[in-house]
């Protein structure tokens, strides 16, 4: 007897900012850079503007405003990390739009910065785009290499229903 066929589910991300996106790999953490909080891109911004890249909900704004974490309504879970160690900076440079609970649309505005500032402070503005529920997901397509705004498909990943 056939198994029935199981059906697949393509759920585009989009870009949060404008940029160059860049292989994991090439972040200088091993958090990122080992995938440990999951697959994903980086993208090494050219604009301070980060938007929602999916339909969902904020799960978590940090009060430092460098990072945030996002529950799309298809159950992707996106962790968008501005800079490396900009925690340290506690808030300076950056002003964030939404908070924790929040339902956004794609293009929300969640957080601004300013990344010649946090350049300036000695911090590298390369920007994480994690996805922390990797292992629910069959698949991934993220090319890397290329110039993206914000809005732009980004991401696609395929889940097996």
């Amino acid at each position: 007897m056939l198994e029935p066929r199981k059906k697949e589910t393509v759920i585009q991300i989009f870009a949060p900012m404008s940029g160059t996106v860049v292989a994991m790999a090439q972040v200088d953490d091993p958090i990122f850079s080992q995938e440990m909080l999951g697959k994903g891109v980086a993208i090494r911004p050219t604009d301070g503007r980060v938007t929602s890249p999916v339909t969902g909900t904020v799960s978590q704004m940090f009060d430092t405003g460098h990072a945030v974490a996002l529950t799309s309504d298809d159950g992707v879970e996106i962790l968008i990390h501005v800079g490396l160690d900009t925690v340290t900076l506690k808030g300076v440079h950056y002003t964030a739009y939404a908070k924790q609970g929040d339902k956004v649309s794609i293009g929300d505005i969640l957080i601004e910065c300013d990344l010649d500032a946090i350049s300036a402070s000695g911090f590298d503005t390369i920007t994480p785009v994690a996805i922390c529920n990797s292992d629910d997901f069959a698949s991934f397509h993220m090319p890397t290499g290329n110039l993206i705004c914000a809005g732009d498909e980004m991401m696609r990943l395929t889940k097996a229903t």
